[in-house]
């Protein structure tokens, strides 16, 4: 993937881009021993401009300094890329695998996606489990915050409010599923840290631990 592809996915400029992957090129080239590709491509004045050219593992590092929203769109990219290579493949008669590889080649994929996603989320609870601490159902919980001004609903799930965003209460977790026709659907939910719960303990009158 080219940087110029990156800067169009996430709706950032693409000399912001490469300048973010300058900066980190010293410490991949420290680690991986090696310094990222060059490549060029045309403006819209027919002139060549340089980009840079990545691979899926320097693409996904480079997407650390990235907000979760760009970092999932970019991961989400790169599942439809490597699907669309496996149609590729299937596509000729010569090398069509057998229906269990072709699962464990997509279960691959998207699982390596989805860790990468959800990496950041790894160790928070989900709201039910949460509501379970205070015996609350989760729709009472829900609820109950909603009043409080702690989150809001919006787009079909809930989200913090704006003035605590900055305060690493919650993460988001992302979970791929599909039908059986094979359509992807993506269900994004808001999950509870450590600090989220200290929080809602102090808030909702429970002693801290």
């Amino acid at each position: 993937m080219t940087s110029l592809e990156i800067a169009e996915l996430t709706g950032k400029q693409h000399f912001h881009v490469m300048e973010a992957i300058r900066k980190m090129e010293p410490a991949w080239a420290k680690i991986a021993e090696s310094n990222f590709r060059l490549g060029s491509y045309k403006d819209a004045n027919g002139q060549f401009r340089p980009c840079y050219m990545l691979t899926k593992t320097e693409c996904l590092y480079i997407a650390t300094k990235f907000n979760d929203e760009a970092r999932a769109k970019l991961v989400l990219r790169w599942e439809e890329l490597e699907r669309a290579d496996v149609r590729r493949k299937m596509a000729d008669a010569r090398c069509l695998p057998e229906p269990k590889k072709i699962l464990a080649l997509a279960d691959e994929i998207i699982g390596e996606g989805l860790r990468m996603l959800n990496d950041p989320a790894e160790d928070t609870l989900t709201a039910t489990q949460v509501a379970k601490t205070f015996n609350m159902t989760v729709a009472d919980f829900n609820a109950v915050l909603c009043d409080m001004g702690i989150q809001y609903r919006q787009g079909g799930h809930w989200n913090i409010s704006d003035n605590l965003a900055d305060r690493d209460l919650v993460r988001l977790r992302t979970h791929v599923s599909y039908s059986l026709k094979g359509e992807k659907k993506v269900k994004v939910y808001m999950t509870w840290t450590l600090n989220g719960l200290r929080y809602l303990n102090s808030k909702l009158g429970y002693p801290n631990f």
